[in-house]
């Protein structure tokens, strides 16, 4: 009995150590600390967004020809009215020169039979005071009187000629200018289609062809995406927009809404949306922007500076979080009253208190309301 009595404490603690070697481990947990900051309600781009400029011209000519001039090369900045491209004039010079002659012509002989009529017409003056004084026979003053007035029929007849002849010469000289590309505006060269010798024709009715000179002004550049339309009733112009280009990864500029498109595109039967357009506020001028880069934007519905909030990751479906209790070590289930949320922040009204750490990452399959755990940082140590 003594022995049995001396090994007793013995068998206790073997029992002992054999429960904490094989106890339940705490459960080691990511934790993060509930914290002020701003939270916003958002809208998002539904697909990529593309920056454009706010003028781009793609340049042909209307008629067809031979090139005979390339005045500039792709990625030039060119300025309004230079001169990007000529056809083959010769022709057309011919026919401005012709005309030209022509006209020179008919406004000598304009003034010419104006001369006479003016001559006709005096003289008629002069017969008919003679008769009056009846010095002059009745018959020679009729036959001035139908001289000056065929005369001045001839000098309005050429007056008709010389001003028809003058729109012929501007037809002339249009279908000139025509042959001549110039920059309606300033801005870079995008693309140029057409070498000099090679022949261009105007695009026939329906069917596109490149363009001779592709032109952009990226001066002022703007970006335009695709929104739900469920979204767009609460877009308006004006608002603040945070835009993140995909060339510059973890950069945001700052723009506004400009526009709403006023129709609902309905390219994909389930997917409709609205486009809308942003500028820049400001535009960033230490970056060299191009046309056609994917482009998201969130649109600010409403924001609050200093709200308390925890990652949208972290909640619970039902608006629950698991908030760790470290006096017990365990993790407690907390329903919580929401206010303002998007997909990264989650602003809380009711149930957290600041400082308090809450569940990060909701993954493991352990995690429940009363599980003893433990935070990872402590569990490492």
């Amino acid at each position: 009995m003594r022995k049995l009595l001396l090994a007793l404490p013995l068998l206790l603690g073997l029992l002992a150590a054999f429960w904490w070697w094989n106890r339940p481990q705490p459960l080691p947990v990511p934790l993060l600390t509930v914290e002020r900051g701003p939270v916003e309600t958002l809208v998002a781009n539904t697909r990529a967004g593309t920056l454009k400029a706010c003028r781009r011209t793609l340049l042909s000519f209307n008629q067809g020809g031979q090139v005979s001039e390339r005045l500039v090369e792709e990625g030039q900045r060119v300025e309004a009215g230079q001169v990007l491209m000529r056809l083959r004039q010769d022709q057309l010079q011919a026919r401005v020169r012709e005309v030209e002659a022509r006209l020179q012509g008919l406004a000598n002989q304009r003034q010419q039979r104006c001369l006479q009529a003016g001559l006709e017409q005096r003289d008629h003056e002069r017969l008919a005071r003679l008769q009056a004084r009846q010095l002059v026979a009745e018959d020679r003053v009729d036959q001035s009187a139908t001289r000056a007035r065929l005369s001045a029929l001839a000098c309005d007849a050429a007056a008709l000629s010389v001003r028809e002849t003058e729109a012929s010469l501007a037809l002339q000289r249009a279908l000139l200018d025509q042959a001549t590309l110039r920059a309606p505006f300033a801005g870079i060269v995008a693309e140029i289609n057409g070498e000099v010798g090679e022949f261009v024709t105007p695009s026939p009715p329906g069917i596109p062809t490149p363009p001779a000179v592709d032109l952009i002004d990226d001066s002022c550049l703007y970006v335009e995406a695709p929104i739900d339309e469920v979204d767009a009733a609460r877009v308006r112009p004006g608002m603040p927009v945070r835009i993140g280009l995909d060339a510059f990864r973890g950069q945001h500029f700052s723009g506004k809404v400009s526009r709403i498109a006023p129709f609902v595109r309905d390219l994909e039967r389930q997917a409709r949306t609205v486009d809308i357009e942003v500028r820049f506020a400001p535009e960033p001028a230490e970056l060299a922007l191009l046309t056609g880069y994917s482009a998201d934007v969130e649109i600010i519905i409403e924001e609050h500076p200093e709200a308390l909030r925890i990652p949208t990751e972290s909640l619970l479906q039902g608006g629950r979080v698991l908030r760790y209790d470290a006096a017990a070590g365990v993790l407690h289930e907390v329903r919580l009253d929401i206010g303002l949320a998007n997909w990264r922040w989650t602003e809380v009204l009711v149930g957290l208190a600041e400082g308090e750490r809450i569940v990060a990452n909701l993954e493991q399959e352990e995690l429940a309301d009363g599980v003893a755990a433990i935070p990872e940082d402590e569990a490492a140590q």
